[in-house]
């Protein structure tokens, strides 16, 4: 089990990165997050949804993402605290003290899915989730220490050098657990260095006498993550705009923004230049297309977009003449009215839309989550993609649908065409789909295969991770599942 001394300090792609090298010495992996807390949500082809991180850790270990990779997944909400997926499924919406009172009763799901996993691979490589240190968090812990008891697994501690206190992040972790977790610990490394290696030798000598355990590696920094995939909302913060000049494309980030990475393959356009706008930032005048990206809660982050006054701003950049792309619940908000009655998303009742497209939303109890396969309405390219939403959307403008599905239309595109929305998560990743939207828009064509540059990337990562860490050391503290 690999956990951290902190959030963001690279767990999820050293599992990624481990995956990749496990499976090219031909072993069967599999990875596993117990409890996760993310918007940004993958579907599974058994009709699960997972952590997109989870999701990215099963591409590297070159099998089909499954429910049982992440079998308690926590999706916040506006109001109504976070909707708590079991085993793929929507099983409650709890506020943060419900949650924590009765989690418990998760546990048991939980190892269900871990043992399932372990008894079909030769592997299991298992991420926690923030700091083990949270001692108040003990208490029927699902994530880091709780799960490792339970299951009684070994622990390898990942300390983030760049963040700066490497040391006493390390030091401090073990220093506040008791000593049963702490034993849990078998060895340590250090991500994300900068320089030269030699000058932490006598860092490394203090912390393995301090620690007791072994470092197994120190990690250089790998810049071409930035390639891969992000799951968490604060990967936002470091987002500027992916190019200075070419085709200008501006998301408006949502308090609630969910599914971010529909971006990535626009952001690694040379053609492109994408800027993420916060509150406060008008759309500029010269901006050919605002996306308007998916949300965890569509009624409460519409309110917000109108509070930061930018379906005035939207509203401008339509009689200018320009594009308006809505996914998922950014396609809700583009229509006329949404429909709440069942309180799905707090007090039921109807909100006005953005009214760009003819179209009105009913939010219902079922959720869609589903991978799929569409043909694109005006380019006829193919679209992989997946859907995961709450709600139907129907009205004139689907008449002119975006993509064709095996199952019937989908999407909505207004009569002069400068408004689209659509359900299709992913739709950017295919090659030609892009090529073909972004030509429409004038921007120039490049050739980038955004799918094989993931395949690229965490091959890079693999060989990065062999090269610094040592995975026979690291196999040797796995033990077997009982």
């Amino acid at each position: 089990m690999v956990m951290g001394t902190g959030s963001d300090v690279g767990k999820s792609l050293i599992v990624a990165g481990l995956a990749r090298a496990l499976v090219k010495r031909g072993l069967s992996v599999a990875p596993f997050k117990p409890q996760n807390m993310s918007n940004n949500a993958a579907v599974t082809r058994d009709g699960g949804e997972i952590g997109r991180a989870q999701a990215l850790q099963a591409r590297a270990a070159r099998v089909p993402p499954s429910l049982h990779m992440n079998p308690v997944l926590l999706k916040p909400e506006a109001e109504t605290g976070a909707q708590v997926i079991v085993q793929g499924k929507r099983a409650a919406t709890l506020t943060a003290r419900q949650f924590f009172s009765q989690r418990q009763q998760f546990m048991p799901a939980i190892l269900d899915s871990f043992h399932k996993l372990a008894s079909a691979h030769d592997v299991i490589l298992v991420e926690g989730a923030g700091s083990p240190a949270e001692t108040n968090l003990r208490d029927g812990d699902l994530a880091n220490m709780g799960f490792a008891e339970a299951a009684n697994m070994p622990v390898l501690l990942v300390g983030d050098i760049h963040r700066g206190g490497v040391i006493a992040s390390l030091v401090g972790t073990l220093a506040v657990l008791d000593e049963t977790d702490s034993k849990r610990i078998k060895g340590f490394l250090i991500n994300k260095f900068h320089g030269d290696p030699q000058l932490f030798v006598e860092g490394r000598k203090f912390l393995e006498h301090r620690l007791g355990v072994p470092c197994v590696g120190i990690v250089p920094h790998f810049p071409a993550a930035s390639r891969l995939p992000a799951e968490d909302a604060v990967a936002l913060e470091e987002l500027a705009a992916s190019n200075s000049k070419g085709l200008k494309i501006c998301v408006l980030r949502l308090p609630r923004i969910a599914n971010f990475d529909d971006l990535d393959p626009l952001r690694q356009e040379p053609g492109v230049s994408v800027q993420f706008l916060t509150p406060g930032q008008p759309i500029p005048g010269d901006c050919s297309l605002v996306i308007i990206p998916g949300s965890k809660s569509t009624m409460a982050d519409l309110a917000a977009l109108r509070a930061a006054g930018w379906d005035i701003d939207l509203a401008a950049h339509h009689r200018r003449g320009g594009r308006v792309l809505g996914l998922c619940g950014g396609f809700q908000m583009l229509g006329r009215l949404i429909h709440d009655p069942q309180g799905l998303e707090g007090t039921p009742g109807s909100v006005a839309g953005l009214g760009l497209l003819d179209v009105e939303t009913t939010l219902l109890p079922d959720k869609t989550t589903t991978e799929t396969q569409a043909m694109h309405t005006l380019s006829g390219k193919l679209i992989s993609a997946y859907e995961i939403h709450l709600g139907e959307t129907v009205g004139p403008d689907c008449a002119r649908p975006f993509a064709q599905k095996p199952g019937g239309p989908e999407g909505a595109i207004s009569p002069e065409g400068l408004v689209t929305g659509t359900y299709l998560h992913g739709c950017f990743t295919s090659d030609g789909f892009r090529s073909a939207y972004l030509k429409s828009l004038g921007a120039a064509v490049s050739s980038h295969a955004y799918e094989q540059g993931i395949e690229d990337t965490l091959d890079a990562l693999a060989a990065h991770l062999e090269a610094h860490l040592g995975i026979d050391a690291i196999l040797r503290m796995a033990e077997p599942v009982t």
